[in-house]
């Protein structure tokens, strides 16, 4: 599908970026890109629909030279997402999402269809999404219509460029889940660059460690953490992923997150919506002045009331939902998500420690931290 043949990349300065890379990403396949700052991974992935022009080698997709394909029609058929999504302020979500669609020349009723498709895809209504613009949405949200724009035009390769490190972890466990669910029925061809191993691990097909302009290692993730390479790749796996599961059976406290985003009772409507779209997230849970969780309040429940000025935080959170105790085992952790939980505070004596997510629980069962930067908590007020 895509071929690389000894391409290199040097600037005018002597800097070499790339150094002589081979590899072949199959049909389908979902690659992963990893490595330090300066590895040359986002150069690879750009070289792709030649924003960046190769020094030396050849790029072929489907056997196809792409040094001979029209940079402006190559790009139409490659969905491109960002990290700064890039949707454009001034369209509607339905607009940004056929943008490319209609400059492809496809008829209404088609790319209609398809906005109404790609949103179910990723469990946004069209008919309450379709016609807002994007300042309306939560972060986690824009990224979602970030994703489903690259697959409007139904290109068979897509390029992600660390498109989930902006969001706050909740937001970005859940697309990472999302992204990993959609690609079972869509099946696209996807170079997804990463800076976050544990992100390269749950995601991917196949990873390619790089370091220097070079490919140190490229295989599937579990040949990776079973057979690394050198001791740079060791190193950047670390130590923990290497060593498989815990010695102990591990608890709630192990398998959850403590970047939690909290808000009062007697918050309004439009603060609540505010705080979520500052935050990047699509729930609040609501606490009292020390800390006790009363209920959680999703971004549906406060558009739903939007129009009702005099309801706050306090008359539309939901309070039928499970918590558990920081020494709860994951066997019953594991049975409430089987229930039907979308997630799982925790408390500890009697007040909100954290939160717990299908994939927060998936990596504490590995024995691998939930990840740097999610050690505090923002709570209101603060």
């Amino acid at each position: 599908m895509i071929t690389f043949k000894h391409v290199e990349k040097k600037y005018p300065d002597g800097f070499i970026a790339l150094k002589d890379i081979d590899f072949e990403i199959k049909e389908g396949e979902l690659v992963a890109l990893i490595g330090p700052s300066g590895c040359g991974k986002t150069t690879t992935m750009r070289m792709i629909n030649r924003l960046t022009e190769p020094t030396s080698g050849q790029i072929f997709i489907n056997e196809e030279d792409i040094s001979n394909i029209d940079p402006v029609q190559l790009r139409r058929n490659i969905g491109y997402v960002i990290q700064q999504i890039g949707l454009l302020p001034h369209m509607t979500i339905e607009d940004n999402i056929t943008l490319v669609p209609r400059l492809k020349g496809w008829d209404k009723d088609r790319y209609a269809a398809k906005v109404d498709e790609l949103l179910n895809l990723v469990g946004l209504d069209p008919e309450t999404y379709k016609s807002r613009f994007p300042s309306d949405l939560s972060g986690g949200q824009q990224q979602r219509v970030g994703v489903i724009r690259a697959l409007a035009a139904e290109p068979p390769i897509i390029l992600m460029d660390e498109p989930f490190s902006a969001l706050d972890p909740i937001s970005r466990e859940q697309l990472q889940d999302e992204l990993v669910q959609l690609q079972e029925n869509i099946k696209k061809t996807i170079v997804f660059v990463t800076h976050d191993m544990d992100e390269a691990i749950k995601i991917a097909d196949r990873i390619a460690i790089m370091k220097d302009g070079e490919i140190i290692q490229f295989d599937t993730p579990e040949r990776i953490l079973r057979h690394p390479i050198n001791d740079f790749v060791r190193g950047f796996i670390g130590e923990e992923r290497l060593d498989g599961a815990v010695n102990s059976v591990p608890s709630a406290e192990d398998l959850m997150i403590k970047k939690i985003i909290t808000s009062r009772p007697s918050r309004g409507l439009a603060q609540a919506l505010k705080m979520m779209r500052t935050y990047k997230v699509d729930s609040l849970l609501v606490t009292d002045n020390i800390n006790r969780l009363l209920g959680i309040a999703t971004i549906d429940d406060v558009e739903r009331d939007y129009h009702n000025e005099e309801k706050t935080l306090e008359d539309i959170m939901r309070t039928d939902f499970h918590t558990v105790n920081a020494d709860t085992p994951y066997t019953d952790v594991a049975a409430l998500f089987a229930g039907g939980a979308a997630s799982i505070p925790v408390v500890s004596n009697g007040k909100l420690s954290g939160l717990i997510t299908r994939s927060t629980m998936m990596r504490g069962l590995a024995g691998m931290k939930t990840g740097p930067g999610e050690g505090g908590s923002v709570h209101e007020g603060e």
